[in-house]
């Protein structure tokens, strides 16, 4: 499901933002508001993405949640022949806003 960011911002608290890190320099986010998981887009309902965290991060500053993670699903596993039976290869690493902006 998708939200746009500028009715996001209005929420009281959302309980977690996750920043999805999809390749190398590749960041994308997607918010959990009442167990569900909304992928966050802009006015244009395109997906909110940078090749930066903090960029993302600063575009996200007005959004309060409980809790920021960087979420990162690794093919080491596919790559070394493992089968995908075992679950999921996905890290979540709580992380906060520096304000590096």
């Amino acid at each position: 499901m998708l939200i746009q960011l500028s009715k996001l911002e209005k929420f009281f608290f959302i309980e977690k933002v996750i920043y999805h890190s999809l390749d190398l320099s590749l960041y994308q986010v997607s918010v959990l508001i009442d167990g569900e998981n909304y992928y966050v887009t802009d006015d244009k309902d395109r997906f909110l993405r940078a090749s930066n965290l903090v960029e993302l991060q600063k575009t996200m500053s007005n959004v309060k949640s409980k809790e920021s993670v960087l979420r990162q699903s690794s093919a080491y596993d596919e790559m070394i022949g493992l089968s995908s039976d075992h679950g999921s290869n996905t890290m979540e690493i709580p992380i906060s806003d520096n304000k590096l902006y």
